[in-house]
């Protein structure tokens, strides 16, 4: 039940209180519409939503009201005749139920024909179709036969224009037949005489074969005592040299074990080599390292006999005064390698003073330059003359 319905229904039911009607007559209206119009079976709510009026209790009676007047109006009840008037009701009953399952037993005969009917035409439209189809096949077969037909017409017609050109043929392949027949004929002739020609040459060869072979035996029986006397000299002088052969293979035996043996003795001897030359080397290392400590102590014993000519103090200040380029080239050469001993390097490059001056002897002469400008002293006799050059030379800039 849409909402347009239930708009409907209220305002049916506004009219007839507006005219004046009870409260039965509005719940009988409302059940009435509910259960024929709409098809809802009228209950208290419902009807209370509508018509908007009624307790509980009165409700509930307004609807069997109604269900009372429905079942009085659906009695049937014959009237007349010798029925007394007890029986009426009940006939009209019976009557009603008759009237029931007549209707019943109609549909059912109803819709058992309609079913047969439905089925025979299904079948007959089937008939049909497959009627249909045999017409169509039908049809597709005559246009096939006719096409088959056309198609040997012309093919009879090209078979006797055939035949006719055969025929032609036939008589003039006939003619050929005949002149081939009479030349195979001459050929035959003139080949089954050199086919006796041949027979001859066959039995002179024959002949000659058979001369040869008796000539083969022969040389093959010579020539097998020939190659038996061969073999027989062969096995007489090969006897020696497989006796000579075993002596040699005894021989190599012998000198294989030598050499063997040789090699186990020069792989020793090479073991021994081996281990001799690892003690050199460790003599030569120790001596080396031993070399070394007597040239640094020769090499402290001349630094202690330099310093010991001159004193500490008086070393410092010279080495000083070379440092701020106080002493001449005179003096330095002068005093020449007596204060190598004295002379410290300086921390730091005087002209980039970044880097950390290095010192570096060439034979008798002496550098001092900076790895990072690459600032120089020069070379020099002296450790203080190069002390002197690279604290007062300007920086060398290399290209």
């Amino acid at each position: 039940m849409n909402d347009e319905a239930r708009d409907q229904l209220r305002r049916e039911i506004e009219v007839l209180r507006a005219s004046g009607a009870r409260r039965q007559e509005l719940s009988q209206h409302a059940c009435k519409r509910l259960f024929f119009d709409f098809g809802i079976r009228p209950s208290i709510a419902t009807v209370r939503e509508f018509t908007q009026t009624g307790s509980a209790s009165d409700i509930p009676k307004d609807i069997d009201a109604f269900w009372t007047r429905i079942r009085v109006a659906s009695r049937v009840r014959i009237e007349g005749g010798a029925i007394p008037e007890a029986l009426q009701e009940r006939a009209g009953e019976l009557l009603g139920q008759l009237f029931a399952e007549a209707q019943q037993y109609a549909r059912a005969s109803l819709a058992a024909e309609k079913a047969e009917i439905d089925a025979t035409i299904d079948a007959s439209e089937g008939r049909l179709r497959d009627a249909d189809a045999r017409r169509a096949a039908i049809e597709e077969a005559f246009q096939r036969s006719e096409a088959r037909a056309e198609a040997a017409a012309a093919r009879v017609a090209s078979l006797e224009a055939e035949l006719a050109a055969t025929r032609g043929q036939e008589s003039s392949a006939h003619d050929g037949l005949q002149a081939l027949i009479g030349r195979l004929e001459r050929e035959n002739d003139a080949s089954s005489k050199r086919l006796e020609q041949e027979q001859a040459a066959n039995a002179a060869l024959r002949d000659r074969l058979d001369a040869l072979q008796s000539e083969l035996r022969q040389n093959t029986e010579h020539y097998a005592g020939q190659i038996k006397d061969a073999v027989s000299e062969a096995e007489r002088r090969v006897k020696p040299m497989l006796v000579e052969l075993d002596s040699l293979r005894t021989m190599s035996t012998t000198y294989q074990a030598g050499v063997r043996e040789a090699s186990q003795k020069e792989f020793e001897f090479i073991q021994q080599l081996s281990a001799a030359k690892a003690r050199g080397d460790r003599f030569e290392a120790q001596v080396r390292k031993q070399s070394d400590e007597i040239d640094a102590l020769a090499h402290e014993r001349d630094t202690l006999k330099a310093r010991g000519s001159m004193s500490e103090e008086v070393g410092r200040t010279l080495c000083a005064l070379a440092a701020q380029g106080r002493l001449t080239n005179d003096e330095l050469e002068a005093l020449g390698t007596q204060l190598d001993a004295h002379v410290g390097l300086p921390s730091h490059c005087p002209a980039c003073e970044a880097g950390e001056p290095e010192l570096s002897q060439h034979e008798d002469e002496y550098e001092l330059s900076c790895p990072e400008c690459d600032h120089t002293s020069g070379a020099t006799s002296s450790k203080l003359a190069a002390l002197a050059g690279f604290s007062i030379s300007e920086r060398v800039e290399l290209p």
